[in-house]
């Protein structure tokens, strides 16, 4: 009976796993077929000739710099996950190590920043960068993205898991305070990091109302927002060409969540632990 429910398991997820993955399969069967060739039907959906030259159509299109796309959003996005994950782990550093008046009140209203909406704080935000004389550079997509209070959360409970006593052996040994921070609690947090990098990685790589607000010249612009306009502009009447494009966004944040799922559960159960 043990192995039973054991087999029944197995198959279950690899059911479920085989659902969940077809529209991606689906996306890449119709990105090898011809250019300008119609939706095909499920017994036709396997091309006879990969036409594997759709993805250098797109990536090197002449009327639209996708490439220079996919760069911009390669820094942003890699930009904002050292950059968040420095600044939260030394946030989460903070709270989790260093006792001071109203420790507790401010991690409390750093919380209850979590309940606004993004689009609540993005008009200031963008008034701001404007100021600033940022608008339509990287300063203006990176910058904003630097903060994250989910991120301090996630890291300071998993910093607070991590015995107290290893600061103090750290300390007899002639270890400063950012010394403890860098050489003893960023590698025992290595899975709550590995989480928020991904977390992050996510929302940069898919985000679209931001760079859109924030951009104007099409150098500047990210896949999200240039791919919106390749659509507009070619994908209505070429399905190859926009599922090819659609690969090129979702590849690489398939590629992060299986080399980062290991990470997930761990990273959240040791961020849960005190």
């Amino acid at each position: 009976m043990k192995y039973l429910k054991t087999l029944f398991s197995y198959l279950a997820m690899i059911t479920l796993a085989l659902f969940l993955m077809a529209p991606f399969v689906w996306m890449v069967l119709v990105s090898l077929h011809p250019s300008k060739s119609p939706i095909p039907t499920l017994d036709l959906i396997v091309p006879k000739q990969p036409a594997w030259d759709n993805y250098g159509k797109v990536l090197f299109m002449p009327n639209l710099p996708v490439l220079r796309f996919f760069l911009n959003t390669v820094i942003v996005t890699v930009s904002i996950v050292l950059g968040q994950l420095f600044v939260s782990s030394l946030a989460a550093y903070g709270f989790a190590r260093f006792r001071f008046r109203g420790r507790e009140a401010v991690f409390a209203v750093f919380l209850a920043s979590m309940m606004f909406a993004g689009p609540v704080t993005q008009i200031p935000v963008y008034l701001m960068v404007r100021s600033f004389g940022w608008l339509d550079s990287y300063a203006a997509l990176i910058v904003p993205g630097l903060s994250s209070a989910f991120n301090v959360f996630l890291l300071r409970q998993a910093f607070l898991a991590i015995p107290k006593e290893l600061d103090e052996a750290a300390k007899l040994d002639g270890a400063g305070y950012f010394r403890i921070y860098w050489r003893v609690l960023m590698p025992l947090a290595k899975p709550s990091l590995a989480t928020a990098a991904a977390f992050t990685f996510f929302g940069a790589w898919t985000d679209f109302f931001w760079p859109m607000l924030t951009t104007n010249s099409t150098e500047m612009r990210t896949l999200e927002v240039g791919l919106s306009i390749f659509k507009n502009s070619y994908g209505a009447a070429n399905w190859p060409l926009q599922m090819t494009a659609a690969v090129i966004v979702m590849l690489p944040l398939l590629l992060v969540f299986v080399f980062c799922q290991r990470y997930f559960v761990k990273g959240v159960m040791l961020g849960s632990l005190k």
